[in-house]
């Protein structure tokens, strides 16, 4: 039975000749529409290995205009973020503010003087957009801004201490996710890491012992994405600048998450700045664009001009440098901070200063509507973190849309997805995965969380209406 099923699907060429199929092979590659033809046929080799009767050939043309446009959608597509997770390193870090967007519009659409010195009538540099603001709010002397913060401290290591010895405490030398750690990154520099301390404690003493002829830097790593506490002490930066300038060393700081904002005002602990940092002596400080900053992904490289020109001059820097879309959405940013206007402009910062009673009152909202689809859904306590290797352990209290694991969502997913050996949730939640827009939520003691703290206020209704399709209504 099963092969005579085979026998009747059509070879590809055959099935492209359906007149129905015209269209899409005049308009896309011919190459793209026969690949999309032969992976319809496979799974449909499938399905009658498994017990299913031959489609007809309307219904494989069907399958292949579908197949087309599911390829040719983009693979990098907007989502909802209702994880509660602020700075969601997996879905991009930090969206950017109205301005930013409208800023990498008006520059995308044409020419730009990204290098080009209009006064002069020459060459120009592209730092020079963005020198202004970054030495206003931070203090530094100068600026360069590579394509990210792991970039930023490759290219001040590769300049400032390649061949030399850079003196680290054995309690900072952190992995920053996806299998990256600082040591290697730092490694790749040329420069010859020196160890101090223990994981736990180390003290000036033990830098200042570790100084030799062939130290070019003491380096200080901010433990943003992780916390040891307990029987602990480390060295501060601004304890490091008078032993290293002593020495004729420098110090360099990677600070990670780049808060230009004072972080205790929204019920965090203090993250540090980079402007504490400059003002205490610190010879170079590197930190993320996209994190707390609120702003695209590049990294920020701020300090003394004289080590800035270096840097500037290194071969790495072309390699490393950012574009003029970067550049356009980080002068913007950079620009609410000017303005004092950034806790109200930069999603991150609105996100982290939502009050508890809006929370409440949205997750509420969408409780009564999943209840009038007749599902059970309640609003708990809940909290919410930053992320992004930013105030590791800091929660922000919040309020959850939470649905339950019972037995109408049971039977609903078992009718919906046909033969799903996985739990009830686990399936609703890749059905909103796979929606339009997907919504990402996140499963806890058999409940299905959704969190308005990451939901952008206009993300409401799309929400509520992919949560519908994905509960089968």
């Amino acid at each position: 039975m099963t092969q005579n099923e085979l026998r009747h699907l059509p070879g590809v060429n055959d099935l492209l000749s359906r007149p129905e199929l015209e269209p899409i092979i005049q308009n896309t590659s011919h190459a793209f529409v026969v690949e999309a033809a032969r992976a319809v046929l496979e799974r449909a080799r499938a399905r009658i290995r498994n017990g299913a009767s031959a489609p007809d050939m309307a219904e494989l043309a069907t399958a292949i205009r579908a197949e087309v446009a599911q390829r040719l959608r983009p693979s990098l597509r907007p989502i909802i973020n209702a994880t509660g997770v602020i700075i969601n390193t997996n879905l991009g870090r930090a969206p950017l503010s109205e301005s930013a967007l409208a800023a990498i519009h008006a520059v995308a659409q044409g020419y730009t003087n990204l290098e080009y010195d209009l006064v002069a009538g020459e060459r120009g540099s592209r730092h020079e957009h963005l020198r202004m603001a970054l030495r206003q709010l931070t203090g530094a002397e100068d600026c360069l801004v590579a394509n990210n913060n792991a970039a930023a401290v490759l290219l001040v290591l590769s300049t400032l201490a390649a061949g030399r010895e850079v003196i680290v405490s054995r309690g900072q030398l952190v992995e920053i996710g996806g299998g990256f750690r600082v040591p290697d990154v730092l490694r790749q520099s040329g420069a010859r890491l020196v160890e101090v301390g223990t994981t736990n404690r180390t003290q000036l003493s033990d830098y200042e012992q570790a100084i030799g002829p062939e130290t070019a830097a003491l380096l200080s790593v901010h433990p943003s994405n992780f916390r040891i506490t307990g029987f602990t002490e480390s060295v501060p930066p601004a304890d490091l600048v008078p032993l290293a300038h002593r020495h004729g060393l420098i110090v360099v700081e990677d600070l990670g998450s780049g808060a230009l904002l004072d972080t205790t005002p929204y019920g965090l602990s203090h993250e540090p700045m980079p402007q504490e940092s400059i003002a205490a002596g610190v010879d170079i400080v590197c930190f993320s664009g996209d994190k707390l900053l609120g702003g695209p992904q590049a990294g920020i490289i701020i300090g003394r001009a004289d080590l800035i020109k270096q840097i500037g001059r290194h071969p790495l820097m072309r390699a490393l440098r950012v574009d003029k879309l970067t550049i356009a959405a980080l002068a913007a940013t950079a620009q609410h901070y000017l303005l004092r206007n950034a806790p109200e402009a930069l999603p991150v910062w609105r996100m982290i200063a939502t009050p508890l009673p809006a929370l409440q009152a949205r997750a509420q909202s969408w409780a009564a509507q999943v209840r009038a689809w007749g599902f059970a859904a309640e609003v708990i306590d809940g909290v919410s973190t930053i992320g992004g290797g930013s105030l590791p352990g800091e929660t922000l209290p919040t309020a959850l849309l939470a649905l339950p694991q019972q037995t109408r969502i049971e039977k609903l997913m078992e009718r919906l997805v046909t033969g799903h050996n996985q739990p009830p949730l686990e399936v609703l939640a890749a059905r909103l995965r796979s929606g339009d827009p997907p919504v990402v939520a996140r499963i806890y003691r058999d409940q299905l969380l959704l969190d308005p703290r990451t939901v952008l206020p206009d993300q409401d209704t799309a929400l509520l209406a992919a949560l519908k399709v994905a509960l089968g209504i």
